[in-house]
């Protein structure tokens, strides 16, 4: 077996992961992971995303949802930020909201209200980017 994932909803999943525990090739890695972000979670948090994105204008700009998807981000995990390549620029390491589990989404998702609360922001939950 190259590769391999279930998704653990029973007790006869765990067997199985036992099992092949018991009979993958020394050197396999194995990995655990809490479940990822639900597809709530995911249209809540673009939604109030998009909100602040129309709402706030950040040092003289206005930025969209997906540029406040990387500051909530960069913000939520300390995010390290290390110089570009052209000279000017900064890059935040380790973005990524995709991986992110449900209990990580959720902390994301309170830091954008607390946020948008600071900045007068009036959230409708679920308010569409084209509403």
């Amino acid at each position: 077996m190259s590769r391999a994932i279930v998704h653990i909803k029973s007790e006869l999943d765990r067997r199985k992961v036992a099992t092949w525990a018991g009979n993958v090739q020394l050197g396999t890695t194995v990995e655990f992971r809490s479940p990822r972000r639900s597809d709530e979670q995911n249209s809540l948090m673009w939604s109030l995303l998009t909100q602040i994105s129309r709402k706030v204008v950040w040092y003289g700009e206005k930025l969209s949802p997906d540029d406040w998807k990387n500051i909530c981000s960069a913000s939520l995990r300390k995010a390290r930020v290390v110089p570009g390549i052209d000279a000017g620029t900064l890059v935040p390491l380790g973005m990524r909201t995709s991986q992110m589990t449900k209990a990580e989404i959720s902390e994301l998702i309170e830091l954008i209200y607390a946020f948008g609360a600071e900045h007068d922001v009036k959230f409708r939950e679920l308010e569409m980017a084209d509403a």
